[in-house]
């Protein structure tokens, strides 16, 4: 009896041990609650999961629309912009051109003239300096020896013809006379005072500075060519101040250190511009040729390694042209390639617009 209540007590809790399953098919109790407790946390994380994913994906939504907002915003902001750089598109230089105002260009000294034929004359370039005109400069001494009592005039001074100088005691006469100006002029030297003795040495030297003579020394392989007679363009190297005079005289001695011959040409001064001992080039003419179309020297421009000339279009636009050069004579240049007859171009201050060019193609690129 005892041991069939022991056999009753172990069925009871072999069944208590474990759950009916589906047909076919026993889980331990342990299992299952594992098995429940993993189903529930699964569950949970889809659901957190798909939660993410449906904020995430609105997110990105909210994001898409206002990216597409802010490029519309954009563009809109682009077309009323310039070019990305603060330039004004309406305001600004086509790049590689100028834009200039005419009242600009006049102040700024551009001066254009229309492309034609002109003489280009082959010449042969002399150097040379300014001089007195030999022919009115006068070295004034005393009559007699005698003791300067008085001097009239400054070193500097402009005088007329008879006009007093100097007053000197004669010393065998012991009686005063004038020293006169013998032609109206500028005294370039003075080399008395009051008190000295004058004796036989200039005193005065007084030169009419209405003509001055162009010495230029002509080299011996260049004689050939040079003749009195022949027309000499005189320029200085400072200002570009020139003047056309022909050659009146070839010295019959050459310079014995240089071996040149100087030819004198002679220059009209009557505003002294042209003062003694100014270098001076001259360009004489030994030729000539017809160019069919011809620029100014002060036109030509380097620009990027090439050779240009500004080229007007309307009442404000410049234009660099390339261009292809041939003979010079040092005043206009002839023209082989790149510009046309009656073409309006600027012939000087072509520097002005080649720098506004650069300023803006500078300013472009930042």
């Amino acid at each position: 009896m005892r041991n069939n209540l022991y056999i009753i007590a172990i069925l009871l809790l072999l069944a208590g041990a474990v759950v009916v399953a589906p047909v076919g098919s026993f889980i331990p109790i342990a299992q299952a609650e594992e098995d429940y407790g993993h189903g529930d946390h699964d569950d949970h994380g889809q659901d957190e999961e798909g939660h993410g994913d449906e904020e995430h994906s609105d997110d990105h939504n909210d994001e898409a629309e206002h990216g597409e907002e802010s490029h519309e915003e954009g563009g809109d902001h682009g077309e009323e912009g310039d070019d990305g750089h603060g330039h004004g598109g309406d305001d600004e230089h086509e790049e590689g051109k100028a834009e200039i105002s005419p009242d600009a260009a006049k102040r700024a000294g551009v001066i254009t003239e229309i492309v034609g034929s002109r003489t280009i004359y082959e010449t042969i370039t002399l150097t040379g300096r300014i001089t007195l005109n030999r022919d009115r400069t006068y070295a004034i001494r005393a009559r007699f020896p005698g003791v300067v009592r008085d001097v009239k005039v400054k070193w500097g001074q402009e005088v007329r013809k008879g006009q007093t100088l100097a007053v000197i005691e004669s010393n065998e006469s012991l009686k005063r006379y004038n020293v006169i100006a013998p032609r109206s002029g500028v005294v370039l030297e003075r080399n008395t005072n009051i008190g000295d003795v004058a004796s036989d040495e200039p005193i005065f030297k007084i030169a009419d500075l209405s003509t001055v003579w162009a010495e230029f020394h002509a080299f011996p392989r260049d004689l050939p060519n040079i003749k009195e007679g022949q027309m000499v363009r005189t320029q200085t190297l400072e200002n570009g101040k020139e003047v056309n005079s022909p050659i009146f005289m070839m010295l019959p001695t050459a310079d014995a250190l240089s071996q040149t011959v100087i030819a004198v040409v002679s220059i009209p001064n009557k505003d002294k511009e042209w003062r003694p001992g100014m270098t001076v080039e001259g360009h004489v003419a030994i030729g000539e040729r017809n160019a069919k179309l011809a620029v100014t020297e002060e036109a030509i421009q380097r620009m990027e390694d090439k050779t240009v000339v500004f080229v007007k279009e309307g009442e404000k636009n410049y234009e660099p042209r390339e261009v292809t050069l041939g003979k010079s004579d040092g005043k206009y240049v002839e023209v082989l390639n790149g510009l046309k007859g009656g073409e309006e171009y600027v012939k000087s201050s072509s520097f002005t617009i080649k720098a506004d060019i650069l300023k803006s193609t500078a300013e472009h690129s930042h």
